[in-house]
C-alpha cells in the first residue's frame, strides 16, 4: 500500500499531466487509482477493495489475473512481437476462423484496434459495396437514439446522443436516426412487442421517405447499452433484419457489449430467430479486456465483392495495431476460456436465477423499470412513477456514491441524452460467483431502499 505523501504525489501528477475520460474537472477531487486486481475485484492504492461491477468498461469478462490469457500474450510476444496484416501471421488466421464459427456461417473478418475503428470500418465497406455492385447512391447509414457506436467521428455521428455529439458536429453527412424500441417511454400505444414493432415499422417508413436507393446501412446494437440498457422484444430484431433484406440494406449488428456471453448468448443476435447479420462488429469481450482488438466481420458474398478485378475495388484500409498478434492470440485463449467453461449457458441460467431477482426493485418508488438481461441490468430512476421524471443527476450520484463505499462500483448512462442520464448499470464480469452476486444484488437494494 502507498504511503499518503506517495498518494498525494500521484494525485498531483494526474491533475498536471492525466487526461481522464468522460471527466468533468474538479480541483477539490480525490481520484481513485487502482493498483491491482483478482478476479472480479480490484484494489486502490490506499488498499481499500471493491467489485468491479461494471466489468471495467464493458469488457473485463474473465477478471483480472487470468493466468492462461497473459502466458498466451507473452509468449506471442516472444516469438513475433509483432507483424502487420497487410501479409499474415497465425494468430489472425485462426481467430478469423473461430469467429465465422462462432457466428455460424462464412465470415471474412477486417482486425481494428477498438469498437469504434470496427464500427468505422464496416460504414467503409458498406459504402464501397453498395458503390461496387451498382447502388452508388446508397450511402446513408440508419442508426436510432440513445444509441451508441463509437467516438471516432464517423462512429459518432452514428451515436444519437446529444451529449456525445455537443460541440463535436457537424457529423460525417449520410447518417439518420430514427426512435429506438423504447417501450417505457414510448411514443406508440399497445404492448411491449406491439411498441417494438411499431418503432421498428419507422425504419421502412424513413428508407421510404429517403429513397431506398439511398440507404445503404443499418446499424444497431442489439441491446443499447450505454444509452440506458434498453432491451426491444426479440420480434423488433426479427423485424428489422426482414426490413433490411426487403431493400437491400446491410444490418451491421454492433456487438461491441453484447458479444462474448454478456447476455447469455454468444452474441446477442442470437436471441432472435433466423437472423443472420451482414456484417457484425466487436471488441470488449472479444479479448475481456486484456489487449485492445476490434473485429469487423463481413458475410462472405459481401467480401467477395472486394475481391473482383479493378484498380479500387479492393477495401483501401489499414490499421497499424490491428490484428496484433499478441492480440489474437489473447482472443483466441479467451474464447477457449468461455467454451470450456460454459460462461455463456451459465450467465443464461445465474441472469434468470440470480440477477433477475433485481427487477422485484420495480416495486421502489423511485424506480420506473428495471431491464435485464444475462448480465445486463439498468435500472431507471425516476423522481415520480406516474410522470416518469428522470431522478437528477445529484440522487443518482449518491446511489453510485454509497455503493461505492459498500465496496462496490457500478455505473450509470452518462452523457447520453439531456436530462436522462438516469438509468443505473449492472454489469459484473461473467465469471462472478452466486455469493459475489448476491453482494452486488444485496448492495444495491440496500442502498436504493435507503434513498
Amino acid at each position: 500500500m502507498k504511503t499518503e505523501k506517495e498518494m498525494s504525489q500521484a494525485t498531483e501528477k494526474d491533475s498536471m499531466h492525466l487526461w481522464n475520460a468522460m471527466h468533468r474537472f474538479n480541483p477539490d477531487e480525490k481520484k481513485m487509482v487502482a493498483a491491482s486486481g483478482k478476479g472480479v475485484w480490484f484494489k486502490d492504492e490506499e488498499g481499500n477493495e471493491y467489485l468491479d461491477g461494471v466489468s471495467g468498461l464493458w469488457c473485463l469478462n474473465l477478471g483480472h489475473g487470468r493466468q492462461e490469457i497473459v502466458d498466451a500474450a507473452a509468449e506471442q510476444l516472444k516469438n513475433l512481437s509483432y507483424f502487420p496484416l497487410t501479409m499474415n501471421h497465425q494468430p489472425a488466421i485462426k481467430l478469423a476462423e473461430k469467429i465465422s464459427d462462432l457466428l455460424g456461417s462464412r465470415y471474412q473478418t477486417f482486425f481494428s484496434n477498438s469498437g469504434s475503428e470496427a464500427n468505422e470500418t464496416a460504414f467503409k465497406i458498406a459504402r464501397q459495396y453498395h458503390i461496387q455492385t451498382g447502388n452508388p447512391q446508397k450511402y446513408k447509414v440508419i442508426s436510432r437514439y440513445r444509441g451508441y457506436h463509437g467516438s471516432t467521428l464517423g462512429a459518432l455521428s452514428a451515436t444519437a446522443q446529444a451529449n456525445r455529439r455537443n460541440k463535436y458536429d457537424p457529423g460525417v453527412p449520410g447518417f439518420l436516426h430514427i426512435y429506438p424500441p423504447y417501450s417505457y417511454r414510448s411514443i406508440f400505444d399497445g404492448s411491449k412487442e406491439e411498441s417494438d414493432l411499431k418503432a421498428a415499422q419507422l425504419l421502412e417508413e424513413m428508407i421510404n421517405w429517403e429513397g431506398e436507393e439511398t440507404v445503404g446501412a443499418f446499424i444497431m446494437e442489439p441491446f443499447i447499452s450505454g444509452g440506458g440498457v434498453i432491451i426491444p422484444s426479440m420480434k423488433y430484431i426479427e423485424k428489422v433484419a426482414e426490413i433490411c433484406k426487403k431493400y437491400n440494406v446491410l444490418l451491421i449488428m454492433d456487438e461491441v457489449v453484447s458479444g462474448y456471453g454478456r447476455t447469455g448468448e454468444m452474441f446477442g443476435f442470437m436471441h432472435a430467430k433466423g437472423v443472420q447479420p451482414d456484417i457484425v462488429t466487436m471488441a470488449k469481450g472479444l479479448t475481456s479486456g486484456y489487449l485492445p482488438l476490434g473485429a469487423t466481420a463481413v458475410r462472405g458474398e459481401i467480401y467477395d465483392v472486394f475481391k473482383e478485378k479493378g484498380e479500387d475495388n479492393h477495401f483501401r484500409h489499414v490499421s497499424t495495431y490491428g490484428g496484433h498478434p499478441a492480440a489474437c492470440a489473447v482472443a483466441l485463449k479467451n474464447i477457449e476460456i468461455i467454451e470450456r467453461e460454459g460462461i455463456v449457458r451459465r450467465v443464461r441460467d445465474l441472469g434468470e436465477s440470480k440477477l433477475s431477482r433485481l427487477k422485484q426493485l420495480a416495486e421502489h418508488k423511485n424506480v420506473g423499470e428495471v431491464r435485464q438481461v444475462g448480465f445486463l441490468v439498468g435500472l431507471e430512476m425516476v423522481e415520480d412513477k406516474k410522470a416518469k421524471t428522470p431522478l437528477n443527476d445529484a440522487k443518482i450520484g449518491e446511489v453510485l456514491g454509497k455503493c461505492k463505499a459498500k465496496g462496490l462500483i457500478i455505473g450509470k448512462n452518462g452523457d447520453t441524452v439531456p436530462n436522462q442520464n438516469n438509468v443505473i448499470i449492472i454489469a459484473p464480469p461473467l465469471i462472478s460467483t452466486e455469493e459475489e452476486l448476491d453482494f452486488i444484488m444485496e448492495t444495491v437494494e440496500s442502498v436504493i431502499n435507503s434513498i
